[in-house]
């Protein structure tokens, strides 16, 4: 009975020695190998990478919705003007009708006063032959004491014999010339009055077609002018659909580049992720290596069932409990951002992952370690890592049974170098807005076993 109890407390004591060691261990903070550094200083590129792939999504995006916008603003204005150019048309053709007719009527009055003037002419002529006739008329009876050979030879001898004397009949002559004079002067009095009454229409038709075409130019310029906006809104439309068009075409490419670094992401985070298991691993084993020196050198000493004093392990915050990095309220949280509403989602997912959180502080203000922990990283980011800005990386080791580092970027400036030791609470920058940052403030993340988690769940 004794040998069998003393055999549990010497298990009870392994067991407690073993639990103890781990304790020391696993609470000790790590300093990565250049190996880890590596693949620490890949992931922070990849980070970087993705954040300025993302904001190329995002200019992308706020220019495809511009020129979304403006079409429809331009497409929008397109009937008005082509009602327009329809309207200008419509009184284009109407005002070149009305000149059309205008100068229809102008030829006819044309045409009817060429007529009446060569009516005129040819009357003129009647009135002077008959004017002729009767003076010679008048002149033969008086020098022959009857009427002219050429009368008588018209009226034939018959007549000549049966009139009483060749006055009687010049002067019968005489008032049939007359007579017809008489009727010729009154028509060309009647051509002549029909005349200048032409000429006056005519003269109001050419006024009224000079006004016509005045109007008729009016129309066509306020016609052209018309065409020439809608075919300055067409054009608009033309260039806006083919800028549309170009950035429509860039979106493959956007989505190719981020799926490759999003796949190269993933490859890091497994490897950091094999990495923090391996360091779980060799912690274990050495806790269970000093658990078996310890049990080794008590049995050497003599000291049997009692168990020795368990080393203290180094205070490690407790579920977690870091402490917030800088004292200022939370503008921006961790995960998923929808695709904000009437922006275009080139991921195709929805939305992309915010991955830490960001404090609303003002440039200048103290940031603190919230845990004890090794500097991995503090420089400006350069390369690839522009778009952190001043950055620094902290380990803090094992805790409990998980690997966790934190972040923190956009700083003004750090004040502490790689490799340095520092304790809970301790200085380690000032908040800045350097890097790929719209205004001041603090990006915080927490890396746990080599995956970015929410923040909130660890403070």
């Amino acid at each position: 009975m004794q040998v069998a109890a003393g055999k549990r407390r010497s298990a009870r004591i392994l067991v407690a020695w073993l639990a103890a060691a781990l304790a020391l261990v696993l609470a000790m903070p790590f300093s990565g190998t250049a190996a880890a550094d590596e693949l620490d200083d890949r992931k922070a590129e990849l980070d970087a990478a993705q954040q300025q792939v993302q904001a190329e999504y995002e200019y992308l995006d706020a220019d495809i919705a511009r020129t979304v916008a403006e079409l429809s603003l331009l497409r929008g204005q397109l009937p008005a003007r082509q009602e327009a150019l329809t309207a200008a048309e419509g009184r284009v053709d109407a005002a070149a009708a009305k000149v059309a007719d205008l100068r229809d009527r102008l030829a006819l009055a044309q045409e009817t006063r060429n007529s009446l003037t060569a009516q005129i002419e040819r009357d003129a002529q009647a009135m002077t032959e008959a004017e002729r006739k009767v003076g010679q008329i008048a002149s033969q009876a008086y020098k022959n004491g009857g009427m002219p050979s050429s009368l008588s030879l018209m009226l034939g001898a018959e007549g000549a014999e049966s009139l009483s004397g060749s006055m009687g009949l010049a002067e019968h002559a005489l008032r049939n010339q007359n007579a017809a004079l008489a009727r010729l002067s009154e028509q060309n009095a009647t051509n002549v009055n029909s005349e200048a009454r032409l000429a006056a229409v005519e003269e109001e038709i050419t006024d009224l077609e000079n006004q016509a075409t005045a109007a008729l130019e009016a129309e066509e310029a306020a016609r052209n002018e018309a065409a020439a906006e809608k075919e300055k809104l067409d054009s608009l439309i033309g260039e806006t659909e083919t800028l549309n068009n170009q950035l429509e075409e860039q979106k493959p490419a956007i989505q190719a580049k981020l799926s490759n670094i999003q796949a190269q992401q993933q490859q890091v985070t497994n490897d950091i992720a094999e990495r923090q298991r391996r360091q779980l691993e060799e912690a274990r084993r050495a806790a269970e290596e000093a658990a078996r020196r310890a049990a080794e050198e008590a049995a050497r000493n003599g000291q049997g069932g009692v168990a020795p004093q368990a080393p203290v392990a180094p205070s490690a915050p407790s579920a977690f409990g870091l402490r917030h990095p800088v004292s200022a309220p939370i503008s921006s949280g961790f995960g998923w951002r929808a695709t904000p509403a009437g922006t275009i989602d080139f991921l195709g997912s929805g939305g992309y992952l915010h991955s830490g959180i960001d404090y609303g502080a003002r440039c200048g203000t103290p940031v603190y370690a919230p845990a004890a922990g090794d500097v991995w990283r503090a420089d400006q980011g350069g390369g690839e890592m522009i778009g952190t800005g001043n950055r620094v990386v902290l380990n803090h080791g094992v805790i409990g049974t998980n690997v966790l580092a934190t972040n923190y970027y956009h700083l003004s400036s750090f004040t502490v170098s790689v490799g340095q030791y520092v304790q809970a609470g301790q200085l380690i920058g000032y908040v800045g807005t350097t890097g790929n940052s719209t205004g001041c403030h603090l990006h915080f993340e927490t890396m746990l076993n080599g995956n970015l988690v929410d923040p909130m769940g660890l403070l």
